[in-house]
């Protein structure tokens, strides 16, 4: 059995790794397509784009193991299938589960190292991820001239280009207008050519002129005051301008704490915090509620001091039926008033607890995404390893399709659970474990079909299957037609 386990390990592990190198490259080229437009004309350093993919693949280890798990058992399986390999070992005597064992063993430790890399490195990268996109969109454009536009991009300032020559980044016809100073004075330059660009550490914007002219408006006092012009010609000139928002500056990571950022200890933590305000909140609103708003002339009848067995509605037929008509109407009346201002003041009181009663919701659906997650890892080993032994066809055709079918309903379920959790109409664990409860079946009905080697997916059968049906049913036609 050494040599056979040995043997399953090693049809295992080299599409494992393969398939989940292929699926994480394909979840971090989607990543970063959603955030393409952010990234370019920022003149990103390398260092940086490789440091937001590292992290962003960090995050995509929960969804893509799973995924992964499912592809490479179809496809060993299946060339076991395939080429009779697994054929000869039941023919041997070894049953299926036997022979997926070591599989299931190492299976088992891969999910529960992905708990803790949910647990602990994707918390880390998110927050991560988190503060290098708003970074990144803090950061201005690059210094960039398109002729005869003007470029709008440094505060004060409009420079255009008639003309840029690509390779040696010269400038032809440069025309400034700058309004840096703060009595609001404007200085126009002109200039026949010159140099303009971003200093290394992107905090000056250096300004080399050539052969031009300089135009400054000057005001001497107030804005109704008569204005004079400046008039200067120059043969070179140079500036050196401060510049604010085109460095790369890190914010302080602490910034960015939400549900997505915390394991699952901070997690706990956290519901219990928000659920003891919830409770407080709801508590607080009823008694004002009642004793503010419903029962104003009788404040013993707060929930606190009332007990549950004296909280019974009130019956005022009797006593409104003996006042007169006037008298009726008036009660009435300041009756809708006092219904009409308590539903305000619940109305009003509802929206302060509606946040805590949110986030609650989405630190209860992270805390059940973390322990789902080892779970679902092993039933999709469950759902690919009898299923690849059921269709038999090793490669990346059939598995590919099955896997990425069966991925997509898990993901679609997962989606909506998670949509009915979010909104309270579900529990944080109905929704977050729903996929499990419905896939779970699955597994145990399609191992128990490739262990009794079901032709659950042979054409073959099902055509025997319908010619069978048919004929019965036939039958059973021409029976009914004899005796009427």
């Amino acid at each position: 059995m050494k040599t056979v386990h040995k043997l399953i390990l090693k049809s295992y592990l080299g599409p494992m790794f393969l398939t989940f190198f292929i699926v994480m490259f394909v979840l971090l080229m989607q990543f970063m397509w959603r955030y393409i437009d952010e990234l370019v004309g920022k003149g990103l350093d390398v260092h940086v784009i490789l440091e937001l993919m590292f992290y962003a693949s960090a995050t995509l280890i929960p969804m893509g193991l799973p995924l992964a798990t499912l592809l490479a058992a179809i496809m060993t399986m299946g060339n076991l299938g395939e080429n009779n390999e697994l054929l000869a070992l039941k023919s041997a005597g070894i049953s299926l589960p036997r022979i997926i064992r070591p599989l299931a063993i190492v299976i088992f430790f891969i999910s529960i190292a992905s708990f803790f890399v949910a647990n602990n490195l994707v918390p880390y990268s998110t927050k991560k991820i988190f503060a290098l996109i708003y970074d990144i969109r803090q950061q201005r454009q690059t210094i960039e001239f398109k002729d005869g536009i003007f470029f709008n991009g440094i505060d004060n300032m409009s420079i255009r280009v008639a003309n840029q020559d690509p390779r040696t980044h010269k400038l032809e016809e440069v025309l400034i207008y700058d309004t840096r100073k703060t009595n609001g004075d404007m200085t126009t330059t002109v200039a026949d050519s010159g140099y303009i660009s971003l200093s290394d550490d992107k905090k000056f914007l250096l300004v080399t002129l050539y052969n031009g002219e300089t135009y400054e408006e000057t005001r001497s006092g107030d804005w109704y005051e008569k204005s004079g012009l400046r008039h200067h010609i120059f043969d070179l000139q140079d500036w050196v301008i401060p510049l604010e928002g085109f460095d790369m500056t890190r914010t302080d990571e602490s910034m960015f704490n939400s549900n997505k950022t915390k394991n699952i200890g901070e997690l706990t933590q956290d519901i219990d915090s928000l659920q003891n305000l919830v409770d407080d909140a709801v508590r607080e609103l009823n008694n004002q509620f009642l004793s503010n708003s419903l029962f104003v002339n009788n404040k013993e009848m707060a929930v606190d001091t009332l007990p549950k067995t004296d909280r019974k509605p009130l019956d005022m037929s009797d006593s409104i039926a003996g006042l007169n008509e006037a008298r009726r109407a008036e009660v009435v009346k300041n009756a809708l008033n006092m219904a009409t201002g308590a539903k305000s003041y619940l109305n009003f009181d509802e929206e302060t607890t509606k946040q805590n009663v949110n986030n609650l919701y989405k630190y209860q659906i992270e805390w059940h995404r973390m322990l789902s997650l080892p779970v679902s890892i092993m039933i999709f080993f469950l759902i690919g390893a009898p299923l690849g032994a059921i269709i038999r066809k090793g490669g990346l055709g059939t598995p590919i399709v099955v896997s990425v079918a069966f991925f997509i309903v898990y993901y679609i379920i997962t989606i909506f659970g998670q949509k009915m959790a979010g909104e309270g109409t579900w529990s944080a664990f109905a929704g977050m474990w729903l996929s499990t409860f419905i896939l779970f079946p699955i597994a145990a009905f399609l191992t128990y079909k490739a262990t009794n080697d079901s032709s659950l997916l042979n054409g073959d059968w099902y055509r025997h299957l319908f010619r069978s049906v048919k004929e019965k049913v036939q039958k059973f036609v021409r029976v009914h037609k004899k005796r009427a």
